[in-house]
């Protein structure tokens, strides 16, 4: 951790009456939690775009022929990752306590 955040992380510490591994947790929580948030807007708006809630149902939709591949696959890519992104943001903070 370079050396100016680790101050930083003490200065506020000692000023909140708390410690630098609560700071620094919560800091981490939090950041953590705003990825998880902007990732799912970002699912969200995929997901309103093709009137799906997921990978799977997107996926479905092009078997039955109701969604053009040709025009969405790259959306479905996306929505894909960010599925994937969002599972392991998840994991992380519920691995948090």
């Amino acid at each position: 951790m370079p050396a100016r955040v680790e101050e930083l992380a003490e200065e506020l510490a000692r000023e909140m009456g708390a410690s630098k591994e609560s700071v620094l947790e919560q800091g981490l929580r939090v950041f953590l939690e705003r990825q998880l948030r902007e990732i799912k807007v970002e699912m969200f708006q995929i997901t309103t775009r093709y009137h799906v809630s997921s990978v799977v149902e997107m996926e479905e939709q092009y078997r039955n022929g109701t969604l053009e591949e040709a025009e969405s696959w790259r959306d479905l890519q996306r929505l894909d990752h960010l599925e994937y992104k969002r599972d392991r943001l998840s994991r992380l903070l519920e691995g948090m306590g």
